[in-house]
């Protein structure tokens, strides 16, 4: 059982090389698996947390495990949906690189002060995600999504300033912090109380 969370989490990493394959070589019903395995790729980082946490095995290190992938995993998204509709991001290209630029502050923000990546896990980001999730399905299905990309934009710069102020916050490193209420709480030594299935 205590394998299972770190077995969702590698389950990513073979996925997220099998969506740049699949967008690469364009194999019938090539979309379809890509989506599949999208959203199973969301469903396991979901419960990769909730099972570690029941079986109190949600160690620092797994967490930090689970942001490394979770990045992996998505960048390979981005990259698929790149390489199936490339004219969706030459649109939208400006917005895009604002994004980048925001998640990439977050860590270098992170290993400056602390040496280590990101690993908050806010719940703003969670929400976001599948915000990130809708607007790419759109895409990689349609080659467009005019309303789901603003919301999405706006939602991640959002999210994204919310981690800068818990780094800027937070004195130590520390993985899994609901809100930036909560990191101020953590700023001044005081205990939280987080949430048994999102950040327990």
């Amino acid at each position: 059982m205590k394998r299972i969370p770190i077995l969702l989490i590698y389950l990513r990493l073979v996925f997220a090389l099998a969506i740049v394959v699949l967008a690469l070589t364009k194999p019938n019903g090539h979309i379809a698996c890509i989506i599949s395995m999208m959203v199973t790729g969301l469903v396991a980082d979901i419960f990769d947390g909730i099972i570690a946490r029941r079986l109190g095995i949600s160690t620092p290190r797994l967490r930090r495990l689970d942001s490394g992938v979770d990045q992996v995993f998505w960048v390979a998204i981005v990259a698929a949906s790149y390489i199936i509709y490339p004219l969706f991001f030459h649109r939208n290209w400006v917005q895009i690189l604002l994004l980048v630029f925001a998640e990439a502050l977050c860590y270098g923000l992170s290993y400056v002060k602390f040496k280590k990546e990101v690993a908050t896990h806010a719940i703003a980001s969670k929400l976001w995600t599948l915000v990130l999730l809708a607007t790419l399905i759109q895409v990689i299905a349609t080659g467009d999504a005019p309303v789901m990309f603003q919301i999405c934009f706006y939602m991640g710069i959002v999210t994204r300033l919310e981690i800068i102020l818990m780094l800027l916050l937070i004195r130590q490193w520390t993985n899994d912090i609901p809100t930036v209420y909560h990191a101020y709480l953590i700023r001044r030594n005081k205990a939280i109380k987080r949430h048994k299935l999102f950040n327990g």
